[in-house]
Formats: structure tokens, sequence, C-alpha cells
């Protein structure tokens, strides 16, 4: 339960930075376009391209161990697919009747994108993140395990693992509850993300 707070903490913590910079990205590769798409999805591809949690382990060594080196890994890792998912939206969104009146009525870009684009493209960000905290807790509590995460006094999931290991042969009982949590949390996020993609996506209520 003293993990709990932690590893929640960290994956709001992980996918709000990762989903704050993806959206940016994909938001201005999706609606300029040209060569600002090219380079910003060329970037996104290089790292979509590597290991997650090797790129991951890659950041943290270069910029030291800790908890928030962690988090900051993690959150750099998920970046190409928030951005991935953004960046559809927005060119989905872009071409829709009520943006091309706003723009020929003389809107502002920065109108057009807070009013008309950025709340339609919301609903997948906002799967995409349920699913991604899942993902996020996972990753950095694999860092923690690998002794790249915080201190070991700190209850963190993988810290505990990682200190019970030792004991497997003598006590494989006490790594239980925190795998068990872990697993918990996990697919407890990705039930809820399939659940809001499912009430969400207009197509799937068409098919029914």
């Amino acid at each position: 339960m003293a993990g709990a707070q932690i590893s929640l903490r960290v994956g709001v913590l992980v996918v709000a930075m990762a989903m704050t910079l993806g959206a940016a990205i994909g938001t201005l590769a999706g609606y300029y376009g040209g060569w600002a798409d090219t380079v910003l999805m060329r970037i996104m591809d290089v790292l979509l391209s590597l290991p997650g949690i090797l790129l991951a382990i890659v950041i943290v060594s270069v910029i030291g161990p800790g908890l928030r080196n962690a988090m900051i890994a993690v959150a750099v890792v998920s970046v190409p697919v928030y951005a991935r998912v953004m960046r559809a939206e927005v060119l989905r969104v872009k071409e829709q009747p009520f943006v091309l009146a706003a723009r020929a009525l003389g809107a502002t870009d920065w109108r057009i994108l807070r009013q008309a684009v950025l709340p339609n493209c919301l609903a997948p960000m906002v799967v995409q993140a349920t699913l991604g905290m899942g993902t996020a807790i996972l990753e950095t509590a694999g860092l923690s395990y690998l002794g790249l995460g915080d201190e070991p006094r700190v209850p963190e999931w993988g810290r505990m693992i990682a200190d019970q290991f030792r004991y497997i042969r003598q006590a494989w009982w006490t790594v239980l509850p925190p795998l068990v949590a872990i697993s918990a949390v996990v697919l407890g996020f990705n039930l809820l993300g399939d659940g809001l993609r499912d009430l969400l996506d207009p197509r799937l209520k068409r098919q029914r």
C-alpha cells in the first residue's frame, strides 16, 4: 500500500509529461505540415525504432540514477506514441468544415487550435494516457529493479522486488505482493483504457 502511493504518482507524472510534450509535437507536425512535420516525425520514428526499456536505461545512465531521472527517461521514451496519436487526430480534424470556416473568417492559428482543433482531439489522447499509465508504472518498476530508480529505503514496487529477489529460494512468497500489485494495476489500467476507447469511439458505437 505504501508502494502504491509512489507507483501511482509516478504513473500520473510520467503520463502527464509525455502527453504534454507529445501533444505539442503532434499538434505542430499535423497542423503546419511541411518541413516541421518531416523533421519532427523522423525524430519520433528514430525513438520508436529503439527498444523502450533499453533507451530508458541509456538515458538514466547518462543523467544519473534516481526516481526522478527514471521518470524523465520513461516519459521521453513514451513521447513518440502520444505525438503520433495527436498528429493523426490533428490531420483529421483540421480538414473538418468548422475548422475551414474559422480559417475563412480570419481566425488566428492559435485560436483555431485552442477552440476548434485541440478539444476535438482529446478523446484518443485520454484513452492513450490511460493505457500508458500501466506501461509507465511497469517500465519505472523495471528501472528500479535494475538499481536505477530511487534509494533502497523508498518503498517502490520495483525496488521491493529487487530487495526480496535475493531471498527467493528461502522465502519465495515475499516477492509476490509487489508482483501481484504491479500486475493488477497494469491490468486495471489496460481494461480502463479499452473501456474508454469503446465508449469514446463513435465508429464502434455505429458498428453496434
